[in-house]
């Protein structure tokens, strides 16, 4: 999971400090920076110039935004780029769009390649994912 300071944590950080944010009726914050959440245009704008830059995080971050908004192909283009500049994230859910035919045609062969590209880099589902389809 990416926060806002693009810095990444796993998923059991992220829910330890959604729980505490819960139990201590506290607002919505980054756990590294401890700045509160939110998504404005010009957090959009920095992301943009970010991505201009090359920088992995970004292109991540607006990939995922598009694939929200049902954009597959836009997020396809720059989770590829990012994953060039070695997101492990980006290869991750290119796999799930490589696996699922969204914005690209299925095709295992790509999927295993970025799956084992995330799980080489350690990201704990891909290991999981992977390890389900050897098995």
């Amino acid at each position: 999971m990416v926060h806002m300071c693009s810095k990444m944590i796993c998923d059991g950080c992220a829910y330890a400090n959604y729980l505490r944010q819960l139990r201590q009726r506290l607002p919505s914050v980054c756990p590294f920076c401890r700045h509160p959440v939110r998504a404005t245009d010009e957090d959009h704008k920095n992301n943009l110039k970010r991505a201009a830059a090359n920088d992995p995080a970004a292109l991540h971050n607006i990939g995922s935004k598009h694939h929200d908004e049902g954009d597959y192909e836009v997020a396809f283009e720059y989770w590829k780029k990012s994953a060039e500049f070695g997101n492990v994230m980006a290869h991750y859910k290119l796999s799930a769009l490589y696996r699922e035919g969204e914005g690209v045609e299925k095709d295992t062969k790509k999927e295993l390649f970025h799956l084992e590209e995330a799980a080489i880099a350690g990201h704990p589902r891909a290991r999981f994912r992977l390890g389900c389809i050897m098995y």
